[in-house]
């Protein structure tokens, strides 16, 4: 048992499903899952966090709970499905259209990237940006750096200058972990400490040059995203009538810009049901943070907490050694 596990239901699911109480559906979802996979199936309105461990069935959990919103009566277009990947996406879309029918095809689903990417072409202007921009990935995005640090002349410089790698993953780590330059610099590379003015006057330059050139990079998507919900109210609102039921599949693996993302867009309805597992966050190096999942019933005081702990891929011996080696790397 991790932190979070410690909190319990605050309210039974059968509170938030009084729309569908009468409802007659095509799937009998009460006999095709466990009890707390169908008190997470069932869930409806509200915010939502489920604890799913590896082999608890979430990936069922979140592709049940999509024929249920539809068979429900919400408009398939009204639920957003964020995952990890595209390709998670698909399938469990794919998944739930077998389940039920074509309309679960119609759900929006994608990353966050992809989903930024779409909602940016729109509103591109109010941020000053075109809608015809481009989107540069990592090695185009280094080549950049490599093209400013070169005009700026730090590669003629006595002293070592980091490379073009090394400078983008200290730009996209400060943007992604909202840590400065400085910081990050005496944290991970001390031996470019005294670099940091130069390397501070590089990042602006590249800023700049994305602007100038109408370019935006992976992180670019989040942070735009991230400003036009803050700062446009009118969008946000847009976005929240479009999008009723927000979903985000492994939230141990999202940063700090996405978790606000996911807050402003269910800001108004606060229709949003994140899974994930705090004991599986593995991608702190990107900026991931598993504090996104620990402070959750902070963030949304209205939360339902529901764990997934029938696991059908271990057996018992293998769970116990497990928990015990969890146990003690907390210890």
């Amino acid at each position: 048992m991790t932190d979070i596990k410690k909190y319990v239901l605050k309210k039974s699911h059968t509170d938030v499903v009084a729309p569908g109480a009468a409802h007659q559906f095509r799937i009998n979802y009460r006999n095709e899952l466990n009890p707390a996979q169908y008190a997470a199936v069932s869930s409806v309105n509200g915010p939502h966090l489920i604890i799913a461990g590896a082999g608890t069935g979430k990936t069922r959990t979140i592709t049940f709970r999509v024929a249920y919103l539809v068979e429900l009566g919400v408009k398939p277009e009204s639920i957003l499905l964020l995952t990890f990947t595209r390709r998670a996406a698909q399938e469990m879309l794919r998944r739930a259209s077998i389940l039920l029918d074509a309309r679960c095809d119609k759900v929006a689903g994608g990353t966050f990237h992809s989903f930024a990417n779409l909602v940016l072409r729109q509103y591109a202007p109010l941020i000053k940006f075109d809608s015809s921009f481009s989107i540069v990935d990592q090695s185009d995005a280094e080549d950049v750096v490599n093209l400013l640090r070169t005009k700026m002349k730090f590669d003629t410089r006595e002293k070592r200058f980091p490379r073009k790698k090394t400078l983008y993953d200290i730009f996209s780590k400060a943007v992604n972990t909202a840590t400065s330059i400085n910081d990050i610099l005496r944290e991970e590379y001390p031996h470019f400490e005294e670099l940091l003015e130069d390397i501070t006057a590089l990042q602006r330059a590249f800023e700049q040059y994305k602007a100038a050139h109408n370019l935006m990079d992976y992180d670019d998507l989040l942070l735009y995203l991230r400003l036009l919900l803050r700062d446009h109210d009118h969008v946000r609102r847009t976005l929240a009538d479009r999008y009723k039921y927000i979903m985000v599949d492994e939230f141990q693996d999202t940063n700090r810009i996405q978790a606000d993302i996911v807050k402003l867009l269910s800001q108004q309805h606060g229709n949003v049901m994140v899974v994930g597992d705090d004991s599986q966050a593995i991608y702190s190096f990107r900026g991931a943070t598993v504090q996104n999942i620990l402070t959750f019933p902070e963030d949304y005081p209205a939360c339902t907490i529901i764990t997934l702990e029938e696991n059908y891929r271990s057996t018992q011996p293998i769970l116990n050694l497990t928990n015990e080696i969890l146990r003690r790397a907390r210890a």
